[in-house]
């Protein structure tokens, strides 16, 4: 369920990062809501899985990671953004380091 949480918690802090980059530094005033509400969002539901005990420098660590990688992605997808061979080599180490946060959770 915590894994579950965080997932969430990842996928609303992209989505308020896309909505905030689609507001165009927040001149198009039709997207705050969706900022605040995504960052409200992925803020409650890092703090719900830290309150079911996953422990703080996993949960911030995947979140921070993942939502660097992921809003590189979606920056690209959805905004046509340079993404780069270094910057693709930067996403595949943040997956294994992601991998190897892991591991060293579960043992």
């Amino acid at each position: 369920m915590t894994w579950l949480l965080l997932a969430g918690a990842i996928l609303t802090e992209v989505a308020a990062t896309m909505s905030l980059r689609a507001s165009e530094g927040l001149r198009k005033k039709r997207w705050i809501p969706a900022v605040a509400g995504f960052y409200l969002a992925a803020f409650g539901l890092l703090t719900v899985t830290l309150s079911l005990g996953m422990p703080v420098g996993i949960a911030y660590g995947i979140w921070a990671a993942s939502g660097v990688a992921l809003t590189a992605i979606g920056a690209r997808v959805f905004f046509k953004e340079r993404l780069t061979l270094r910057m693709s080599l930067g996403i595949v180490l943040i997956a294994i380091g992601i991998v190897v946060i892991e591991l060293g959770a579960t043992h």
